[in-house]
């Protein structure tokens, strides 16, 4: 293998071709890993990260991707989705990634990167294990489990119709539902043309800060450079018909919205968000059973994933999870020692309710006494 290095993801139509070829390779396709996600990310957050986008190739042909970023200090690198919270991987074919990933980590020694942080990483992915390899370039890896991201598998035609008709049926669903339909007609958008993401996207970034500004929390797309991602990201994700902008409406009123994709089988449900206003009739809830609705009614779409995070609506639709893990690859000894003791010791205060308590109460986090 042959490695170039740069520092911005370029605009090359034959790379992205071949990048995204490299994406369908992967054990398990995901969005997230494509070229025109690196690209929106890179447009994007400019302004505070670096692209540091390492390509394999045997002549002319790629054969491997790390779509990695620096911030201005250039103290580690991370993988351009880290910027986003999203997942990430090394992509090439499965029987070349070990081979792939121990250049990849060479280059990084030749670049003097002290370390590597990998989030979110698929934990049933080869990389996992070529990581945890890595001791042979230098490096020490500590690896811990991220998330369980919760997935509605629809499986079989028989199964569909079983899980459609279960969701149909929720008596929560239906409450919802009628309460909805005595403001107007209830009906679902699916967007994924170009123009009308345009149009719609603006009222689905004012309803997302609105909500969390009346729950007196910040939303993350009130920061422009969110704002500017998931714009980048509608007008390239849109040709190829991998964006899905789901809006519930009422009459005339939108009332939910979930900004999502579908792609590899998978109908995600990434950013979801309300109109507080109507909130006594779960238009949140309401939206995503009308996505599993749909989803069941499509042979193309094999499973619905609610992606990163553990609320409690997503586990009364789930039937399957995917673990995603953070991985640290470093050359400092202190920093490797200091990471893996943070994390046995927080997990050991979690197995504890009581010291959990305490542990809060000291650090001020728990409220004690009346008020």
């Amino acid at each position: 293998m042959r490695l170039v290095l740069h520092r911005e993801i370029p605009e090359d139509n034959n790379l992205a071709r071949q990048w995204n070829e490299l994406v369908w390779q992967t054990e398990c396709p995901e969005v997230f890993y494509t070229f025109e996600w690196a690209l929106a990310v890179s447009r994007a957050y400019r302004g505070s990260i670096t692209p540091l986008l390492i390509l394999a190739y045997e002549q002319d042909a790629l054969v491997g991707v790390a779509s990695l970023a620096t911030n201005h200090q250039r103290r580690e690198a991370f993988f351009l989705a880290s910027a986003t919270g999203d997942s990430c991987n090394f992509l090439s074919c499965p029987a070349r990634r070990m081979e792939f990933v121990d250049l990849a980590l060479d280059e990084l020694r030749r670049l003097k990167m002290p370390a590597l942080v990998a989030a979110s990483l698929p934990a049933n992915s080869v990389t996992a294990c070529a990581l945890t390899a890595a001791t042979v370039h230098g490096y020490k890896t500590f690896s811990r489990p991220a998330s369980l991201c919760a997935q509605i598998v629809l499986g079989s035609s028989a199964e569909r119709q079983k899980l459609k008709h279960s969701v149909a049926n929720r008596k929560a669903y239906r409450y919802s539902l009628k309460g909805l339909g005595k403001h107007g007609p209830v009906t679902v958008h699916h967007l994924k043309s170009r123009d009308n993401l345009n149009s719609a996207l603006p009222e689905f970034l004012r309803a997302h800060i609105a909500r969390f500004s009346t729950a007196g929390r910040c939303s993350n797309l009130a920061h422009p450079q969110r704002q500017a991602f998931l714009t980048e990201l509608a007008s390239l994700l849109s040709p190829p018909g991998w964006i899905v902008l789901t809006i519930l409406r009422v009459g005339d009123h939108p009332v939910a919205w979930n900004y999502g994709f579908q792609f590899s089988g998978s109908w995600f449900y990434y950013q979801p968000t309300f109109d507080p206003d109507w909130r006594e009739f779960s238009p949140g809830f309401c939206l995503l059973s009308k996505i599993v609705e749909a989803a069941c009614d499509d042979p193309a779409i094999e499973r619905v994933d609610m992606g990163l995070g553990s609320e409690g609506y997503k586990q009364r639709f789930a039937n399957g999870a995917r673990q995603t893990l953070d991985f640290t690859v470093t050359t400092s000894t202190t920093r490797y020692l200091r990471e893996a003791a943070r994390y046995h010791i927080a997990a050991l205060i979690k197995s504890s309710p009581r010291l959990e308590y305490g542990v809060r109460r000291m650090m001020g986090t728990v409220s004690v006494g009346g008020g």
